[in-house]
């Protein structure tokens, strides 16, 4: 057994001090979950920006127009003159603009309508018809309020209180409605977290993993191919220690580099606690472990390097996709039933129930199961087809 992980650590060791394959192990699913991160990430609300055209430069109404909408929640306010909202919308650079017209505030001093202008493209857009219904919504609001202001002051005609008494008034009971509602909206997630990190973290971590383990088939088939096997035994080493000792590195190798994935997680984004920290360890150990099995079984069967690449690169893409990394597959369609072969169905499982969830070891002892089932058929299996030399045993 000592000389089993003898092996593991020299080729631990060589793992480490490969800048490439680190690269490759650690840097290359960093870089793509940022960019996932960055593409799907941030707040589920909507967010965008109103264009908007004043020609009411000097009105009251247009003034306190632009600071409500200035305030509304995930919308900016970029101010545009005329000359430059029609050249934008002219190059299809804009969709949609709103535009203040001249006499807008004086029009509301006097009592009459006014309107707000919408210039556009087309159908101005998703993102412009959304700005659109926010726009008339704030607009509504200000409407509402002009029509209490003047139900006020028609049912106190003819009586001492000041017009400045009823502007006050008036205004303290519309700011108490607008900040404690009658009827509020209120954003409720049905099912799990919507946040990416939860959901994309366990597949990017298990996909590489997996990648990397399987891969490595590639340089057993290379070292069989030269003959470095062979010379190994010259050294006292025995066929099934050298077997397990490959086993042990591929374990080792998957658990590092989990290790050093889940640490960084839990630096930047805070998803642990301690024991679910150790937990999610603990399945990666598991994962790993099955991992390794298969990457020897492809090591086994594998005539040449490149059939041995191919191999795990195909093996990874098919247990990716059908574990589920990158969209939900729905319950009870066949996709799902096809599911149920890839071991990476169970490791996200388990790293899901941890972290969305909050759950246990206790709540994932059937995936725990399954991924140790697959590590002891695929070792059983890789064993009798563990090849030392080209060709034979």
């Amino acid at each position: 057994m000592i000389r089993s992980l003898i092996v593991a650590l020299r080729e631990v060791r060589t793992y480490l001090q490969d800048k490439a394959d680190l690269a490759f192990s650690l840097l290359l699913p960093i870089a793509i979950f940022a960019l996932i991160y960055g593409a799907f990430g941030g707040q589920s609300m909507f967010h965008g920006t109103a264009y908007v055209v004043n020609e009411d430069q000097a009105g009251i109404y247009s003034a306190l127009f632009l600071e409500r909408l200035g305030e509304v929640e995930n919308l900016d306010v970029e101010p545009l003159s005329m000359d430059e909202a029609d050249s934008k919308l002219e190059r299809s650079d804009l969709l949609m603009v709103l535009c203040i017209p001249k006499g807008f505030s004086d029009e509301l001093n006097s009592g009459n309508p006014a309107q707000l202008v919408f210039k556009q493209r087309g159908n101005g857009g998703q993102e412009g018809q959304i700005v659109a219904s926010l726009v008339r919504g704030l607009a509504e609001e200000m409407n509402q309020e002009f029509q209490v202001r003047s139900q006020v002051e028609n049912a106190l005609v003819g009586t001492n209180i000041s017009q400045h008494r009823i502007e006050t008034t008036v205004q303290k009971f519309l700011a108490r409605e607008d900040e404690h509602p009658i009827v509020g909206v209120r954003e409720e997630t049905v099912g799990s977290s919507p946040d990416p990190v939860n959901h994309i973290l366990p597949g990017i971590v298990t996909m590489f993993v997996l990648f990397a383990i399987t891969l490595s088939a590639r340089t057993i088939v290379e070292e069989r191919k030269k003959g470095t096997l062979e010379r190994l035994l010259t050294t006292r080493l025995s066929v099934g220690q050298l077997f397990v000792g490959k086993f042990l590195s591929g374990i080792s190798r998957g658990f590092v580099q989990t290790l050093i994935l889940l640490a960084l997680a839990y630096l930047v984004f805070q998803l642990f606690t301690p024991l679910s920290f150790v937990e999610c360890l603990v399945i990666a150990l598991i994962f790993a472990a099955a991992a390794s099995a298969l990457g020897l079984i492809i090591a086994s069967i594998a005539r040449t390097e490149d059939a041995a690449t191919w191999i795990a690169v195909c093996f990874t893409m098919v247990m990716v996709m059908l574990g589920g990394t990158f969209f939900t597959i729905s319950e009870g369609s066949v996709l799902y039933a096809f599911s149920k072969v890839s071991i990476n169905t169970y490791a996200n499982d388990a790293f899901n129930t941890i972290i969305v969830q909050g759950g246990s070891l206790a709540d994932v002892g059937l995936q725990l199961a399954v991924l140790a089932g697959v590590a002891v058929v695929g070792l059983g299996l890789s064993r009798i087809l563990f090849r030392v030399m080209p060709g034979g045993r």
